[in-house]
């Protein structure tokens, strides 16, 4: 696996600590409140474990898979909801936790379907934000760790068709892996 990452982006080490502060932001802002962390699978779950311990505030956790990329380095553009949350979430206080604000695309999907499920509020959080011209929504991250520039991540969670979750960090994919 480590072959085929080009750069370290961000060591174990570095991750673990923007998560402590981002957890604290997010203990401050919803001190007294119960927020319903919202897991985006898969990519979010290794961020989803760090992020939860992280916050020192009454919380719940749900999950849900929204796709948009299946097995390519891209989006396919079409997002799908393939499971919904079991929680109800009517007049609750919703956080999505995801991996990675890329095109905005999935995001500004789930949170408009979220919304219609008269929640008191939807914020999100993400681990990485992308910095990059080819976002579809005025979307923004409300809690985020680290902004990367326009490059293939993985690790952390992050994948490339279901590989590389495993890494401790996250790196840039080299191309020739992607565009075989």
């Amino acid at each position: 696996m480590h072959k085929d990452v080009e750069k370290i982006l961000f060591t174990e080490e570095q991750i673990r600590e923007a998560i402590k502060a981002v957890g604290a932001q997010i203990t401050a802002d919803y001190e007294g409140k119960n927020p319903l962390l919202v897991g985006i699978l898969k990519g979010s779950v290794v961020f989803m474990a760090d992020i939860m311990r992280e916050i020192k505030t009454e919380c719940s956790i749900d999950f849900m898979v929204a796709k948009s990329y299946g097995n390519e380095a891209v989006s396919s553009g079409n997002v799908r909801i393939l499971k919904d949350l079991d929680t109800d979430i009517h007049g609750r206080d919703v956080l999505i936790i995801e991996d990675i604000l890329d095109t905005a695309r999935t995001l500004a999907a789930v949170k408009k379907y979220l919304l219609q499920k008269n929640p008191s509020s939807v914020k999100i959080c993400t681990l990485l934000d992308k910095v990059t011209a080819d976002k579809v929504s005025d979307l923004k991250a409300d809690y985020k760790c680290f902004d990367v520039e326009n490059q293939f991540v993985v690790g952390y969670g992050l994948d490339y068709a279901e590989r590389y979750r495993n890494l401790s960090y996250i790196g840039i994919l080299k191309r020739e892996v992607y565009e075989k």
